[in-house]
């Protein structure tokens, strides 16, 4: 394992609460072992690009309720495609070389499967999207 590897894995936070057993599938063992850490790793950027996005899309999830705010939220990770390759490229970009192997095998599933972990990340911190202080004057 190269030095880049090796350092990745070192930053990753632990999950406590991970279950890893035989029974489980290939892509669930991999979605416990790399994208859970991987994504709680990136929580930050997530909620920052996500924040970006609110503001090119003219801050009009600022006007919703909750409920359509949280229908905006899973919209603009399932159908924007573009939201959602930079997305996935800021947590392909913390695996590891063998990761990435992983993961091409099987890209499509484990795409859904970070999708749906990034969207319940967004979700749980709703809170933090509030309108900020420089647009609530405006």
């Amino acid at each position: 394992m190269n030095s880049r590897d090796l350092k990745l894995k070192s930053i990753r936070p632990e999950i406590l609460t991970t279950t890893i057993n035989d029974a489980m599938s290939a892509d669930e063992r991999f979605q416990n072992l790399v994208l859970r850490p991987c994504i709680k790793m990136q929580n930050d950027l997530l909620i920052a690009a996500f924040r970006n996005y609110i503001v090119k899309h003219k801050s009009v999830f600022y006007g919703l309720n909750l409920d359509k705010r949280m229908d905006y939220i899973e919209n603009a990770i399932q159908k924007d495609m573009k939201f959602r390759n930079s997305l996935k490229g800021m947590i392909i970009g913390v695996f590891t070389v063998e990761d990435y192997v992983v993961y091409t095998k099987n890209s499509s599933a484990l795409n859904k499967r970070m999708m749906n972990i990034v969207k319940d990340r967004l979700l749980s911190n709703i809170q933090l999207f509030e309108k900020p202080d420089l647009l609530a004057t405006a």
